[in-house]
């Protein structure tokens, strides 16, 4: 099977495009590097030409609603139309869990990408999965200066690989609509992760956790975004790939 992954050279993406390649399929990497452009919709027909599916795992790097929605809908619409011309049968979406609990700037702009994906005219599916084992690193990278600040949330992260494997499982499978939420099997506290990752890169860069202001913050700090009932867990701890990667 012909299969396109919308934002494919990403943490999760190249996960995506190495499980469908040991799988047999053809993995199409949809990407500004390949020539296509999610927001504009260039190159887009090209590139959906001949696919069965498509998995989108693109992002934009944002706090903010107004960028967040603007690339959300942009992309997700032009992912849709061009699908929907090259025959697409499958639309898959990577969201996060607690996106629709935890008042986010962000996160409003993918709760826009799940209602046009579930809203349109290819069938679809959303996945909602944890923060990655990287999330904490990525924080870290994006915050200046010599202490970093990190808001207080409680989380269980999830193995990029173990997400990826599930997309493309959905994928290979009838649309489903809002799939089984996917997680890691440990909960941690999004600083302890961070000190960790510190210490590991051998720095001695103090982390301050804080708790975000508003009806988010609280969330956050509270468990919104820890899976519900009925979610289904990856395999790999932070732990395990915390050693793997350092």
């Amino acid at each position: 099977m012909r299969v396109a992954v919308a934002g494919g050279t990403g943490v999760v993406g190249t996960h995506v495009v190495e499980a469908l390649s040991r799988a047999g399929h053809t993995p199409v990497t949809v990407s500004r590097g390949r020539g296509v452009d999610l927001v504009t919709g260039t190159g887009l027909d090209e590139a959906l030409s001949g696919t069965e599916a498509v998995i989108d795992v693109s992002n934009v790097t944002t706090t903010g609603r107004a960028k967040s929605v603007e690339f959300f809908e942009a992309a997700t619409t032009n992912l849709l139309q061009a699908g929907r011309a090259a025959g697409v049968r499958h639309h898959v979406v990577l969201s996060i869990v607690g996106v629709d609990r935890v008042k986010f700037g962000y996160y409003e702009g993918k709760l826009r990408q799940e209602e046009l994906a579930l809203g349109g005219t290819v069938p679809a599916t959303v996945l909602r999965a944890t923060q990655f084992h990287e999330f904490p690193g990525q924080i870290l990278e994006r915050i200046p200066g010599p202490v970093a600040v990190l808001p207080r949330q409680l989380i269980r992260p999830v193995a990029a690989a173990d997400v990826a494997s599930e997309l493309v499982s959905i994928a290979l499978g009838e649309p489903r609509g809002l799939a089984a939420e996917l997680a890691g099997p440990e909960e941690h506290q999004l600083v302890d992760l961070a000190r960790r990752i510190v210490r590991k890169r051998g720095r001695r860069r103090p982390v301050i956790g804080v708790r975000m202001p508003g009806e988010g913050g609280r969330a956050m700090a509270s468990g919104g975004l820890l899976p519900g009932p009925g979610a289904r867990f990856g395999q790999q701890t932070f732990d395990e790939w915390i050693e793997s990667e350092f």
